[in-house]
């Protein structure tokens, strides 16, 4: 059963160790930790940390991340460090006191819609009562000086995103094209088909908190809860 589920993205950024006292990104920090509050509010037995990596896996639930390739100075946990996703997914649980049991599940961005979905109906069908931190960016490639340069679909693709969230239009979500959201490097898509898999019907209560693409890359927080 899902009892909640926050929607986050995953730039370096959000970290306060990257930063330093540099307010960054503040609107998009907050955001985040409002999402997160409410999610750790709901009575839920465990949370499940789900983002995009390489391949898909479990991590260590006590496993933090390494930010060596971001803030060298930082660097903690070389190799044992969790993908960026899950890495900054836990530190926001930490930061808003969370201290219950978590799950941290890659996934792969290449699986499939389908198997996105079916890893997302599974958590929806366990025992457990489950909150869902789902981190992910959209695209990369939203004006001349970001990360992937400007790519005229990035702005569709975006905005079809969040009147899919939005909306709670699952079946929008699952229908992203993989190779067209590789294309806009646009890493949530594999999470965000993830919890369009747990959360089908009915459509949850959905609230935006922030959306901007700061730096040419989109960014979205969102909160759901189950009507």
């Amino acid at each position: 059963m899902i009892t909640g589920a926050a929607l986050c993205p995953s730039p370096p950024l959000l970290s306060p160790q990257v930063t330093g006292r540099r307010p960054v990104l503040p609107e998009l920090r907050a955001a985040c930790a409002e999402a997160v509050r409410r999610l750790v509010a709901e009575e839920s037995e465990v949370v499940e940390v789900i983002g995009p990596a390489a391949a898909t896996g479990a991590w260590d639930a006590a496993s933090r991340l390494d930010l060596s390739a971001f803030a060298p100075p930082n660097a903690s946990r070389g190799a044992g460090s969790p993908p960026l996703a899950l890495g900054l997914g836990a530190m926001l649980l930490d930061q808003a006191g969370y201290a219950g049991p978590r799950r941290l599940v890659a996934i792969g961005q290449d699986e499939p819609a389908g198997a996105c979905a079916r890893r997302g109906a599974e958590v929806a069908d366990g025992n457990a009562r489950t909150a869902l931190l789902v981190m992910g960016d959209g695209s990369a490639r939203r004006g001349l000086k970001a990360p992937g340069y400007l790519d005229p679909r990035a702005e569709g693709f975006d905005a079809e995103v969040e009147r899919a969230v939005r909306a709670w239009d699952s079946g929008a979500l699952l229908r992203l094209d993989p190779v067209l959201a590789r294309d806009l490097m646009a890493a949530g898509r594999p999470a965000w088909q993830v919890l369009a898999g747990a959360m089908p019907a009915p459509a949850p209560a959905c609230e935006v908190l922030y959306r901007d693409d700061p730096f040419g890359v989109a960014y979205l927080v969102a909160y759901l809860r189950p009507r």
